[in-house]
């Protein structure tokens, strides 16, 4: 696991700093006078965890049938291993070359992997953290196959230039005995065979290695005599060989989609040649060729028919079929469909045992961007239901948020709602890659991470204890009608591809209320319910936010106001599923700009919603005098108040999803001026009633809510801007516009004057600016269903370099003050349960004394961050986070008791401050931005907990607390564990009287030094690994440990003698004499067992 030298930084210094100022001003406390802070650099530390997710762009894979264990090795050079459900592991060579092949030492703890750049590798699983002990670098020739038969430890590699070389996996020298191809093949063959394409022994005779080329060309070579026994020539091209367990039989698949049986004694012609898609001609002659099937399987039963399975081979009419996996047992054929191309399969057999039956119970298909385990037990093949996380990718994920320290009940009702969205027809059995165990984790909280898709769906997953399993999968889609045909698409789409994409959400754990905002200028407020309900019509709001430029229409100059006209800030009424009708309104003719027109159309028909999150209310921004709706940049929800604030580079918008009513639409230059009295009040079509409880806006009902939207100085600007401005200057405004970029609910002063704390809300925009809005909330129960909401702009708080990202409130003692929520509740239970579970909205924070500050705001920008005290709205703390490059994620996160700023730079750094007073406590370079993807899933929560995307299929968990690193290796699953190796098949009394069972090779006689001689020195590079000293103890306990265990007797040894270093470095320095003296104890133990000894 990789951890990152850091930079820690001395407390109490950033004073002095050129990028710090905490006494910025005069009469502010001093920095140890203000809240005593218990964060210190030792409580940071970063490194990462684990990674979930299916691997990105696999390349091969293995499996080891004794520890059940799966390896994928991917283009990337990652290498991902699982166990069962919750054991995964990730490790990564640092080349970062394709990994091509993979090999397990079956029930050894050990993996050797060959990669692309012609290197192989040995990985020691019996550690935590895999580490590689041994590296072998070829030189000359370039990597094509490699086989390691089972407990052998000479691993055959074969090369493109058609040789074969031999490597021992104990100390990965190359052996002096090569199989040369000029010598495998024909003498009389003019043309070179190609390169290696499949190695394997037979399983009767170890002695007897059966070696195919590409050409089509398999060669069955005897090791001892180092000549071939028998060549089998085939006019197509070779993709795969598969042995019949007696090594009386093997099958070869072909590039023109044959498979070739071949008696091994009859190497004249094949015993039988089959196309297994091709379409047999009545007249006797050959099938037409086929698609090559690029790998076959051959295994054996005791009691039936043997499976041959195999992969491609389809006939080339078949254009635009998806990719198939066929299983072919006895008399019948399956085709088995997949949804993606297939990298590689492999079948699981009862047995480790080459030569013995070998009892195939299913086929493990790695897929381009799936895994999929069919059962061939079952009648029709089913698949088994799949325990790990790899559907995050099933749609691209847009949007991340991760929770950790959630309320502890979340979890379970989440599970159970979703319990009952799975599939059926799934296989009964237990998923059969079951291997490893569990870690002990500390962490006893739960944890959530939300993902939001492209196809507008928001998955919900546990990710307590480092895993993650998915819990709840909500499809945001269904509340909209869907176009059956191009013709009927709605020309107001403003993306093409992918309108209900998820854009970014807002979610109250502790009322589950949830918000989402989509790609198509919608918002959908959800709520949860245990119950199904049916909506007949679900609750629409229209929203017009309008640009601060010339080109909005202007007010009618009597200040009329037509009665049809819906009233200012609501377009619709919440009744109404279409707009009403009116001749300015919902204009979508040829002649003329589109008008009060949404993206998209909400269902009218009755919508069924099964328990979980049900809608509660569509907001849609509509399309304004021929300019779509901007994107919504910003959104917040608050189950105390009852309220939504969403924004984008228009203005904010302010909606009681109570009252189904909107509050406010205000450009952003209108928050400015705290001189207006902005006291708004909610209009809804639907009730002609006399709005109490809040001040009266002059401006309402004398003007159109067109006039509302418009900046105060728009008369004043250039009224040059027609409505046919070109795109490119429309673009150029837009980006200039200043968006809103940030809220935050909560209870303080929203003006200098108040002594008392009432509702606000924080609003930040990407300009820097942070202004205060105040709320005025009727009392709860009926009242707050009647009474309008009262709001006000109380101008600007602060003004900070970059836009703002996050903000937060900490009271007196330095202590986070979250936003209030209300506890949830059914909303379709009965209304004595929901009294019963409902609690109202916590009780305000005592008032602050005449002259004293009571709160402190938090505010982070993309280049800075500042601390405020309020009710007085001065600055005491300022610190520069980057000057040379600019924040993309700022959180405030609870760590170790307190709160901090965690902070990712677009420079790759990880930063952390202390509050209030933003001493630097961490900053470490961790991973420059190479994908906006990272960008925009990036997400800090609670515990030093982080994640990111960190490929379109990959969660990457991080962690920056000093505490979770030191745990980690408690807490990581474990890969391997002792199992007995099964015993060998029994030869049977007259097999072992008579001969006819499996034959034994010596290999060590063979490829040995003594008997080979020492392989070219230029051939290969051997590279000792970074594998630590527990690594090799690890290793040492099975047959690929005889010359680690050496090493290790020797170290310790020299530990006791009173750790003399100066002999140590002799020891490891002469090379030479250490490699004959292991090879000396190896040649006296030859014969024995690792038990044995």
């Amino acid at each position: 696991m990789k951890k990152f030298k850091i930079r820690k930084v001395l407390d109490g210094l950033t004073a002095v700093s050129s990028s710090s100022s905490a006494t910025a001003q005069p009469g502010t406390p001093r920095e140890n006078d203000v809240v005593p802070e218990t964060l210190q650099s030792e409580h940071f530390q970063l490194c990462k965890t684990v990674r979930h997710g299916f691997p990105y762009q696999p390349s091969s894979m293995a499996f080891d049938p004794v520890q059940k264990i799966l390896a994928v090795g991917t283009q990337t050079g990652a290498l991902r291993l699982f166990g069962r459900a919750g054991v995964e592991c990730y490790c990564q060579h640092e080349s970062g070359a394709a990994v091509i092949q993979l090999q397990f030492l079956i029930n050894e703890g050990a993996l050797v992997s060959a990669l692309a750049d012609d290197s192989i590798h040995l990985w020691n699983l019996r550690q935590k953290i895999p580490a590689i002990l041994h590296s072998l670098k070829f030189n000359r020739e370039r990597i094509t196959y490699c086989h390691l038969p089972f407990q052998s430890k000479w691993l055959y590699i074969g090369t493109e230039r058609g040789n074969i070389h031999i490597v021992n996996v104990e100390s990965f020298t190359l052996s002096g005995y090569v199989i040369m191809w000029n010598k495998a093949i024909e003498l009389s063959t003019k043309t070179h065979p190609g390169p290696v394409v499949h190695i394997s022994d037979n399983p009767m005779d170890e002695g007897k290695l059966l070696i195919g080329f590409e050409c089509g060309v398999v060669v069955l070579w005897d090791l001892k005599c180092k000549k071939a026994d028998y060549r089998y020539n085939y006019d197509e091209a070779i993709h795969s060989v598969a042995w019949h367990h007696e090594g009386k039989q093997f099958v070869c698949s072909h590039s023109d989609g044959t498979l070739t049986t071949w008696n091994v004694r009859a190497p004249a012609k094949p015993a039988q040649i089959i196309t297994p898609h091709g379409k047999q001609p009545k007249d006797g002659k050959k099938p037409e060729p086929c698609k090559p099937i690029l790998k076959v399987e051959y295994k054996t039963t005791r009691a039936g028919d043997p499976f041959m399975v195999l992969s491609g081979g389809l006939s080339y009419d078949t254009v635009g079929r998806r990719a198939c996996l066929t299983v072919m047992h006895g008399k019948s054929t399956a085709v088995l469909e997949m949804d993606y191309p297939i990298v590689d399969f492999l079948t699981l057999c009862e047995t480790p045992y080459p030569n013995d039956f070998q009892e195939p119970y299913a086929v493990v298909v790695l897929l381009e961007r799936d895994l999929v385990l069919i059962d061939l037990g079952q009648i029709g093949y089913p698949i088994f239901e799949n325990p790990y996380p790899l559907t995050i990718h099933e749609s691209p994920v847009t949007c991340c948020e991760y929770f950790a320290d959630c309320p502890a009940e979340l979890v379970p009702a989440l599970y159970s709602i979703g319990s009952r969205q799975k599939r059926q027809g799934y296989s009964k059995k237990e998923w059969p890659i079951s291997g490893g165990n569990w870690g002990q984790g500390t962490q006893s909280y739960p944890e959530i991470i939300i993902t939001g898709h492209a196809d507008g769906s928001i998955k919900f997953w546990d990710a307590s204890a480092l895993m993650l399993q998915v819990l709840y999968k909500l499809k945001t889609a269904k509340v909209f009608e869907r176009a059956r045909g191009k013709e009927e698409k709605a020309n107001t789409d403003i993306v093409e591809e992918d309108p209900f994409a998820i854009q970014t959400l807002s979610w109250c754990p502790e009322s589950r209320m949830l918000c989402v905002a989509g790609v198509s200028a919608h918002v959908i407020v959800y709520r949860f319910s245990k119950q199904e309900v049916t909506t007949e019509v679900v609750q629409l709001l229209e929203v017009r936010m309008q640009c601060e430029f010339g080109e909005v229409d202007s007010p009618d100059p009597g200040g009329e106001h037509t009665p049809t006209l819906p009233t200012p800030g609501a377009s619709s009424s919440p009744q109404e599923t279409e707009p009403p009708t009116h001749p300015s309104i919902g204009s979508n003719s040829s002649d003329g700009p589109r008008d009060n027109i949404p993206c998209l159309q909400v269902r009218s028909s009755p919508l069924k919603q099964s328990p979980g999150y049900q809608v509660e209310l569509v907001i849609q921004l509509v399309w304004v005098s021929g300019e779509p709706p901007q994107p919504i940049t910003s959104l917040a929800i608050n189950s105390s108040y009852g309220l939504v604030v969403f924004g984008n580079s228009n203005g904010l918008a302010v909606v009681d999803y109570l009252q189904k009513t909107l509050l406010l639409n205000m450009g952003t230059s209108e928050l400015y001026s705290p001189s207006d009295p902005y006291q708004r009040q909610p209009h809804s079509p639907r009730k002609a009633r006399q709005p109490s409880g809040a001040p009266c806006d002059s401006n309402d009902g004398s003007n159109t809510s067109e006039d509302r939207c418009k900046s105060p100085t728009s008369d004043a600007k250039d009224n040059s801007f027609s409505r046919s401005r070109s795109s490119s200057v429309t673009s150029i405004d837009r980006e200039s516009r200043e968006a809103i970029s940030s809220f935050y609910f909560c209870e303080s002063f929203p003006r200098k004057t108040d002594s008392l704390v009432s509702p606000c809300v924080l609003v930040g925009t990407t300009q820097g600016s942070v202004m205060m809005v105040a709320l005025s909330l009727p009392p709860s129960g009926d009242q707050r269903l009647q009474q309008p909401v009262g709001i006000s702009s109380c101008g600007t708080l602060a003004r900070l370099k970059g836009g703002i990202l996050t903000m937060a409130l900490l009271d007196a003692t330095g202590a986070l003050l979250p936003p209030s929520y209300e506890s949830w509740y059914d909303p379709n239970a009965s209304d004595e349960e929901k009294e019963k579970s409902r609690r109202r909205r916590p009780a305000s924070p005592p008032s602050s004394q005449e002259g004293q500050d009571s709160h402190f705001a938090v505010l982070c920008s993309e280049k800075q961050a500042k601390v405020v005290a309020l009710p007085s709205q001065t600055r005491i703390y300022k610190h520069n986070i980057t000057e040379t490059s600019f924040v993309l994620r700022a959180d405030v996160v609870q760590m170790a008791g307190t709160n901090c700023i965690a902070c990712f730079c677009a420079n790759g750094h990880i930063m952390t401050l202390s509050l209030p007073s933003l001493r630097p406590l961490l900053d470490m370079n961790y991973l420059p931005l190479t994908d906006m993807r990272i960008a925009r899933t990036f997400c800090f929560s609670n515990h030093g907990q982080a994640l990111y995307l960190t490929s379109p299929t990959e969660i990457q968990r991080i962690t920056y607390s000093q505490e979770t690193c030191d745990n980690l290796q408690e807490m990581l699953s474990e890969l391997f564990t002792p199992v007995e190796t099964p015993e060998a098949p029994n030869r049977g009394f007259f097999k072992g009287l008579f001969g006819g069972g499996a034959q034994s090779l010596d290999r060590e006689d063979l490829f040995g030094e003594t008997a080979a001689g020492k392989a070219s020195r230029s051939l290969a590079q051997h590279i000792p690994g970074p594998g630590n000293m527990e690594g090799m103890k690890g290793a040492a306990s099975g047959v690929v440990g005889d010359l680690a265990r050496a090493r290790v007797a020797l170290d310790e040894r020299g530990q006791k003698l009173g750790e003399l270093e100066e002999r140590t470095a002799a020891m490891m320095a002469s090379a030479e004499s250490f490699s004959k003296h292991a090879h000396d104890m190896m040649l006296k133990y030859k014969d024995k067992k690792w038990y044995q000894l």
